[in-house]
């Protein structure tokens, strides 16, 4: 992630120091997108795995005071991280100052797929997103700054755009 976003601003650069070529904002969102993605990597296709048992890494509140746990296996596209994000930010920002927001779960897994009616063979389908694999206990999100009632709302807000039943937990 490091290495697209020096990549990315790098892009930026060429872009203000070429006074040829005007930068728009479509430029800017697209050199600093919010949507995490993976780095290229030596074999992009990975196989699907297996889901199998509970969460042993990431089970616990870390950061915050207030988390989102996942009580559900399932794979959380970047998508849905990502609005479940910005779902949380724009409750906490019409609530008050002050907050922090930690995301817990990144996407690194590329899902595959293969163009429609397309014959057999010929390999497997290059990858079109990205998910994130989450088992049961996992931590998604983590909260601090708020108060408890704010706090509940937006990790409710967040929860609803999961695919997948969770429950809010208060670090003691």
């Amino acid at each position: 992630m490091a290495s697209s976003l020096a990549l990315n601003s790098s892009v930026l650069l060429k872009r203000l120091t070429n006074p040829i070529r005007a930068i728009t904002s479509a430029t800017i969102a697209r050199c600093f997108s919010t949507h995490a993605q993976i780095v290229r990597t030596k074999f992009p296709e990975q196989h699907r795995g297996r889901m199998k048992g509970i969460s042993s890494r990431g089970n616990h509140v870390c950061f915050g005071k207030y988390a989102l746990q996942a009580l559900e296996p399932a794979w959380i596209t970047s998508r849905q991280i990502e609005a479940g994000r910005r779902a949380m930010k724009l409750k906490e920002q019409k609530e008050g100052r002050g907050r922090k927001l930690w995301v817990r779960i990144f996407p690194n897994k590329p899902v595959t797929q293969r163009p429609a009616e397309t014959r057999m063979g010929r390999g497997k389908g290059s990858p079109q997103y990205c998910v994130a694999v989450v088992k049961p206990g996992r931590i998604l999100y983590e909260l601090s700054g708020v108060t408890e009632g704010i706090a509940r709302k937006s990790i409710s807000i967040a929860a609803s755009k999961m695919p997948i039943r969770t429950q809010f937990i208060i670090l003691k």
